[in-house]
C-alpha cells in the first residue's frame, strides 16, 4: 500500500500536490476519518524515512505531494518521450503494464484509477508504435516498420484504422506481400484475442490486394 501511495502521489493528474481526504478515500476507505488519517500519516512517515525527508512534501495540513526533482519514473519518462515525439526511445521505457502485479484489497477507487491508467499509458504505447511504423516506412524501412506495426497491434489489437492506414502504406511503399502478411497477422490476433473478424472496410483492402485491383493501395 505504501508503495501504491507514492506511485499515487507521483503519478495522478493533475500533477502535484493531492487532498489528505481524498488519499483516504482511495487507500483507507474502511477507516473511520481518524483512523484513516493516522494510517496515512504512518504511511507518509515511513516513505520519508525510506527515501528522504524532502522527497514525500506537504503544503498545509491537508495537501501531500512528492518533490519531482528528487524522483526518477518511467511513466514520466516515457510521456516526455512522447511529447517530444521521441517514438522508440518511449518504446523502449514501456516495458509492460503499470504497476503490474499490483493489487489492493478493500480499495476500490485506487483500483479503478490503476486500470485507468494502464489503460491510458498501453494506448500511448500503440499510439508510439503506430508513429514509428510511419516512421519507418517513410525512411524505407519495410521490416523494422513490420516489426513496430506488429506491437502496436499486440498493444491494442481493437484500433482498425491505423491498421488500414499501414497496410495501404505498405503497399504503397511497393511491397504488397508484407501488406497482407500484416492484415493475416492482424486477422489472427484479433479472432485469438477476441474472437472477432475484421471489419467489412479492413477485408476490402486485403481482397483488393490479393486481386491485384487498380483500387487496390500501392
Amino acid at each position: 500500500k505504501r508503495l501504491a501511495l507514492l506511485a499515487y502521489l507521483a503519478l495522478a493528474r493533475p500533477r502535484g500536490y493531492h487532498r489528505r481526504d481524498i488519499l483516504l478515500t482511495l487507500f483507507w476507505p474502511e477507516l473511520d476519518q481518524a483512523r484513516g488519517r493516522k494510517a496515512l500519516s504512518q504511511s507518509l512517515f515511513f516513505l520519508r524515512r525510506a527515501l528522504s525527508e524532502d522527497m514525500v512534501l506537504s503544503r498545509g495540513t491537508e495537501e501531500v505531494g512528492v518533490e519531482f526533482t528528487h524522483l526518477h519514473c518511467d511513466v514520466m519518462a516515457f510521456e516526455e518521450a512522447l511529447g517530444e515525439e521521441r517514438w522508440e526511445e518511449a518504446l523502449d521505457l514501456y516495458r509492460g503494464e503499470l504497476m503490474a502485479g499490483v493489487h489492493l484489497t478493500n480499495a476500490p477507487d485506487f483500483e479503478r484509477w490503476l486500470d485507468t491508467e494502464r489503460e491510458r499509458l498501453r494506448e500511448l504505447a500503440a499510439g508510439a508504435a503506430w508513429s514509428l511504423a510511419s516512421q519507418r516506412i517513410e525512411a524505407g524501412e519495410l521490416v523494422p516498420a513490420e516489426r513496430a506495426g506488429q506491437r502496436a497491434l499486440l498493444l491494442v489489437p481493437t484500433e482498425e484504422s491505423p491498421v488500414r492506414d499501414f497496410i495501404a502504406a505498405l503497399a504503397a511503399a511497393g511491397d504488397r506481400a508484407a501488406a497482407l502478411r500484416f492484415y493475416e497477422k492482424f486477422r489472427g490476433v484479433l479472432a485469438e484475442e477476441l474472437d472477432l473478424e475484421p471489419a467489412q472496410e479492413t477485408e476490402a483492402i486485403a481482397t483488393a490486394l490479393r486481386a491485384g485491383r487498380p483500387d487496390a493501395p500501392g
